[in-house]
C-alpha cells in the first residue's frame, strides 16, 4: 500500500503541477476555456500558484503526513470549484476535465489515509 501511495502521489503531483504550469504560462488549451467561463485574467496566476502549492504539498506529505492530507483536500476543493465554475458557465463539453485532476488527488488522499 505504501508503494501505491508514493506512485500515485508522485503521478498526481506531476499531473497537477503540469496543470499549474499550463495556467501560469497561459497555454491556449487552458486560457481559452477560462475566458469562456468568465474567469478574470487577474486570477490566473493565483489559480496556478494554488495548484502548484497543492502539488508540492502532495510531495511534502510523504514526509509530513498532515501537509499531504491538507494539500489533497485543498486540491479536491479546488477542482470541485472548477466543476462549479464550468456548470455556471454552462460549458458542459469541458465538465470532465477537472475530474481528470481531482481523481488522482482523491486517490492520493485515500491511499495516504490507508497507509
Amino acid at each position: 500500500m505504501n508503494t501505491a501511495y508514493h506512485v500515485v502521489g508522485v503521478v498526481a503531483a506531476l499531473w497537477i503541477g503540469f496543470s499549474a504550469y499550463s495556467i501560469v504560462t497561459k497555454q491556449a488549451f487552458v486560457a481559452e476555456p477560462l475566458v469562456e467561463y468568465g474567469v478574470p485574467g487577474s486570477w490566473w496566476n493565483w489559480l496556478g500558484l494554488a495548484k502548484a502549492a497543492g502539488a508540492l504539498g502532495l510531495i511534502v506529505g510523504f514526509f509530513v503526513p498532515a501537509v499531504g492530507i491538507a494539500a489533497a483536500i485543498g486540491l479536491i476543493l479546488y477542482f470541485a470549484g472548477a466543476e462549479i465554475t464550468i456548470l455556471r458557465a454552462r460549458s458542459y463539453k469541458t465538465l470532465p476535465f477537472p475530474l481528470l485532476y481531482m481523481i488522482p488527488a482523491i486517490a492520493t488522499l485515500v491511499l495516504q489515509l490507508a497507509v
